[in-house]
């Protein structure tokens, strides 16, 4: 019996979560279906509005071998697993004639942990010996999670943390939840026969598809050790945020905290000798942080290079003692055991990393406010670990709304280890080094220049780096005056956004909300239920605000959101690209702000009906050389400089809505 053409099974998808066909859509699920069945590698631009879930999910369950489906938000993962898949599964099944299973898969401190909930957590000596269970009085906000979570440990079939509505803060669920280091593993715990992690495990590998995030992908690529079930199809959606994600997981850290609490762990399990050693260690290295500026460091200086090696030698020599000796004395040994060396592991592994001073690496300081001084360590480059990892021996399909960047899927490729598309294709060293892979622009359903206006205002000064731009707040006052609110505001900085709120309120008279005031949730909940309201914040705000219909009929950016040229990384990056003969300031800065701008113009239209404008108040992408780069990533949005123009829209765009 031949196989039902994936056309017509995008039909009966379609119908079955009561949709409309769209060209893109049945263009996207032919590609991937093609791609899919060569074992080839595939990119894929769809549009907001495209329906790229089925785009995908369809081609992948006609395929029949397990996918792994790989998203950088939760609200996606949650969608996939409640909605699309069980939908597209029923839809599928007279055709397919199977219910391929699914699963959502995540990292292990994503789980409630049973043993730290029923045995407590290892406590430190300055805690004093407690269970936090009952020491946090149930007044306090931390009580009241902690009383909580035991509450929903009974009742919960998951355990998955964002099950839990409403959440709670990251220092409560740290009282309940492991990290793979830290986890005693199912047949030593008395609790493994129940542990919800495990159990996610174990549906993952009898699911044909599997939905994870891009950390735990990440992982899985890093470490070696798979965590992630075999598969012949990984799909990638929000693919643009890959990158990032993976630099992050692939970043070390170490500070003077982590550094004590290290200290701490261990001393109760090992010989005085190696403790002093450990202590002497933290101390120098404290001492040292007090003093460290913000920064790239080029070269390891001499003082830290001597830290580093006592940190690593400590460490080398706690671990050694961990593994020689037993001290019954010790209540819950084996979970103190576990805790106390994956903090020293952590420790010795950075230290070791930054000493080894890898060209491929780069070294910082940062300093918080809050947190004080840490060092740092990424990666120079992810793409050749990618292209290493992510490609072999298995069909990858990337997917997003922003792939193209300046007018092709290059620069992406780029990043994600690829050559140039065609090249992979060439007989030689190139074919054995890059995988080949092409590239496709599915478009949107929205007829963006009609729906949209791309203004630029070229009169203004171009952005310095004082805060205060008094010529771009008189300038947003009347765009937001002529919308009637309705405004989405995305700034480089919180500083400016912050700024902006404080000008605007005194000035206006509408509601202006301010991220950070309020959860992010809640602030996009009340800017979607009133018109008048705006909502102004930074980068969260530039990828993550879906609101259809006409209360976001103005979308701002302050400036054109390059790297801040004091940012290490992303300074590093660019001159890599130099050395090596590259335009450095392309391939990093204008890629990284094409990027978040095509995001953030992305937030106008989400729906056919949706009409307004999305204004640029820097006059660079009007005027710089690099300006039509940056327009050419972002919607066809009608464009234009004039001022006076813009305004009469904006006001005919409210008023038609009053009227409406």
């Amino acid at each position: 019996m031949s196989k039902p053409a994936v056309t017509e099974l995008l039909q009966a998808a379609v119908d079955a979560v009561k949709g409309t066909e769209r060209p893109g859509q049945a263009a996207m699920a032919e590609a991937v279906a093609e791609a899919v069945d060569a074992g080839r590698h595939l990119l894929v631009q769809a549009g907001t509005g495209t329906g790229k879930s089925l785009g995908y999910l369809v081609p992948a369950l006609a395929h029949g071998e397990r996918v792994v489906v790989a998203t950088a938000t939760l609200a996606l993962q949650r969608q996939l697993v409640e909605r699309d898949l069980p939908r597209t599964v029923e839809a599928l099944h007279p055709q397919l004639r199977r219910r391929p299973e699914f699963a959502m898969l995540k990292g292990r401190s994503n789980y409630l942990c049973l043993h730290r909930m029923h045995e407590g957590v290892p406590q430190e000596e300055e805690d004093g010996l407690f269970d936090p269970f009952e020491s946090a009085t149930p007044t306090s906000k931390l009580g009241q999670d902690l009383l909580r979570l035991r509450d929903w440990s009974d009742e919960t079939e998951t355990g998955d943390r964002d099950d839990l509505k409403p959440g709670v803060s990251d220092r409560a669920w740290a009282q309940v939840s492991v990290s793979s280091r830290e986890c005693l593993g199912a047949s030593k715990c008395a609790y493994g026969a129940e542990c919800f992690a495990e159990a996610a495990r174990e549906r993952a590998k009898l699911a044909e598809v599997i939905v994870t995030n891009h950390a735990l992908l990440a992982i899985d690529a890093i470490e070696g050790a798979p965590v992630l079930p075999g598969h012949e199809v990984l799909i990638v959606d929000e693919a643009h945020e890959l990158v990032s994600r993976v630099t992050g997981v692939a970043t070390g850290e170490l500070t003077p905290g982590a550094v004590n609490r290290a200290m701490r762990r261990v001393a109760k399990l090992v010989d005085e000798k190696a403790a002093d050693q450990l202590q002497t260690a933290a101390e120098t290295f404290e001492r040292l942080m007090e003093l460290a500026l913000p920064g790239r460091l080029e070269k390891v200086p001499e003082d830290l290079q001597y830290a580093l090696m006592a940190l690593r030698d400590a460490g080398r020599t706690c671990l050694s003692a961990l593994g020689n000796t037993r001290d019954k004395s010790v209540q819950d040994e084996d979970a103190v055991r576990k805790q106390a060396k994956a903090s020293v592991e952590n420790v010795h592994d950075v230290a070791e990393r930054i000493l080894e001073g890898s060209e491929f690496d780069v070294i910082w300081y940062e300093r918080h406010e809050r947190f004080g001084a840490s060092l740092r360590v990424a990666p120079l480059s992810v793409s050749g670990l990618l292209r290493e990892k992510l490609f072999a021996d298995r069909s990858v399909v990337l997917t997003s709304a922003t792939l193209k960047l300046g007018g092709d899927f290059n620069g992406v490729g780029a990043s994600l280890g690829l050559a140039p598309e065609g090249l992979g294709d060439e007989e030689g060293d190139a074919a054995a080094e890059t995988p080949p892979w092409k590239g496709l622009d599915v478009g949107s359903p929205f007829d963006y220049r009609k729906q949209g206006i791309l203004y630029v205002a070229k009169h203004l000064a171009n952005p310095g780096r004082e805060p205060q731009r008094t010529d771009m707040l008189d300038e947003l006052t009347e765009l937001v005056e002529a919308a009637g609110g309705r405004t989405l505001g995305l700034f480089s900085s919180m500083r400016a956004a912050r700024s902006a709120a404080e000008e605007l309120r005194g000035r206006l008279g509408l509601p202006i909300l301010l991220q950070g005031e309020e959860t992010l949730g809640e602030l996009i909940r009340r800017f979607a239920e009133d018109a008048e309201t705006c909502l102004f914040g930074t980068l969260s705000l530039w990828q993550g605000v879906d609101v259809p219909g006409p209360n976001c009929q103005l979308v701002v950016m302050d400036r054109v959101p390059f790297p801040r040229p004091d940012d290490p990384l992303m300074s590093a990056r660019q001159k890599a690209v130099e050395e090596a003969g590259g335009n450095g300031f392309m391939a990093v800065a204008a890629t990284h702000a094409a990027l978040l701008m095509a995001q953030g113009a992305g937030r106008l239209v989400r729906a056919t009906g949706d009409r307004g404008v999305v204004a640029v108040l820097d006059p660079r992408l009007e005027r710089a050389r690099y300006g039509g780069f940056l327009r050419a990533s972002m919607p066809d949005f009608w464009y234009t400089t004039d001022r006076n123009q813009v305004r009469r829209s904006l006001a005919a765009i409210d008023e038609g809505v009053k009227r409406g």
